[in-house]
C-alpha cells in the first residue's frame, strides 16, 4: 500500500499542448504514485481543450492546479513559469514530467527519495538500467549524438543532458538562475543541467526507461534539435551565466 504522504512538498510540473487524450490518464497515474504531491498543468492554449479538461480536474481535486498561457511559447518558458509558481508557493521540490507516458509515474517515488540527498536528480536513459523503448535506429542515433555532443562540448559529467524527467530542490532552482536560460526548446534541458554542474550542485542520475508516447504526436522536430545544438556552442563560448561555485563537495554528477 502506498503511503498517502509520499510526495509531500513536491510539485509535478506537466507542460501540455494538445494532450487531452493523455491528461485524463496521466494525472491520476501520477497522483497514485505520489499521493502527497501536487500537479501543475501548464497549458499553452491547446485547441483540443486540454486546458479546459485540466480546469475540470482541478475543480474536483485540490492537488491539481492549472497555469494557462496565451499561446504556444515553448517548453523552456513553460518550465520557467512552473518553477516561478512553485517557488512563490513554497514547494520543496519541482519535477519536470511529460504528459504522454514517455516518463513512467512509478519512477516518481524514487526520484523524490534521491532528492533527499541530491540537489538535482536526472532521469537518465544513459546509465546502467536506463534505456529507451519503441525507438527506431534513426531516432536512437540522433538522441545519442545530441547528448554526446553536448557532454563533450560543455565538459559536463551528466550522461543524459537532453532528457526531460528531472527533479530539483527549491534551493537548487534559486541558485541555478533558470530565468536567464535563453533557449525556449529542448536546449533548456541541456542548459539547466550545465548550470547546475557549474554551480557545484550535487547532480545524481537515476536510471529510467523512456517509452515512446502512446497518444498524440511528438513535439520534437529537426528545427528544435538544431536550435539545441547551436545553443550548446553558445553556452561553451559565453558560459551559462548566473550564480556559480556554491560548493564543490564531491563529484558534481553520479550515475546510479
Amino acid at each position: 500500500m502506498i503511503d498517502a504522504g509520499i510526495g509531500d512538498g513536491a510539485l509535478i510540473c506537466i507542460p501540455t499542448y494538445n494532450e487531452r487524450a493523455n491528461l485524463e490518464r496521466i494525472v491520476p497515474a501520477v497522483l497514485a504514485q505520489v499521493p502527497g504531491a501536487h500537479v501543475l498543468v501548464i497549458d499553452d492554449a491547446s485547441p483540443d481543450g486540454t486546458g479546459e479538461l485540466a480546469d475540470a480536474m482541478a475543480a474536483v481535486d485540490g492537488r491539481v492546479h492549472v497555469l494557462h498561457r496565451a499561446a504556444k511559447l515553448g517548453l523552456g518558458r513553460a518550465y520557467v513559469a512552473a518553477f516561478d509558481w512553485a517557488l512563490e508557493r513554497g514547494y520543496r521540490f519541482a519535477i519536470e514530467f511529460d504528459a504522454d507516458f514517455s516518463h513512467d509515474p512509478a519512477g516518481l517515488p524514487s526520484m523524490l527519495e534521491r532528492l533527499d540527498r541530491a540537489d538535482v536528480v536526472v532521469g537518465s536513459r544513459r546509465v546502467p538500467g536506463g534505456g529507451v523503448e519503441n525507438w527506431g535506429p534513426g531516432r536512437r542515433l540522433v538522441s545519442w549524438a545530441g547528448s554526446t555532443w553536448a557532454r563533450l562540448v560543455l565538459g559536463v559529467p551528466v550522461r543524459d543532458l537532453t532528457g526531460g524527467f528531472n527533479g530539483f530542490r527549491r534551493e537548487a532552482l534559486e541558485i541555478i538562475g533558470y530565468r536567464d536560460i535563453r533557449s525556449a526548446g529542448y536546449g533548456f534541458q541541456i542548459e539547466i543541467k550545465y548550470r547546475a554542474s557549474r554551480a557545484g550542485l550535487r547532480v545524481e542520475e537515476m536510471p529510467i526507461v523512456f517509452r515512446d508516447r502512446e497518444e498524440g504526436s511528438s513535439k520534437m522536430s529537426a528545427a528544435i534539435f538544431v536550435e539545441a545544438m547551436v545553443e550548446v556552442l553558445r553556452m561553451r563560448l559565453v558560459g551559462p551565466g548566473g550564480p556559480r561555485g556554491r560548493r564543490a563537495a564531491g563529484p558534481s554528477a553520479r550515475g546510479s
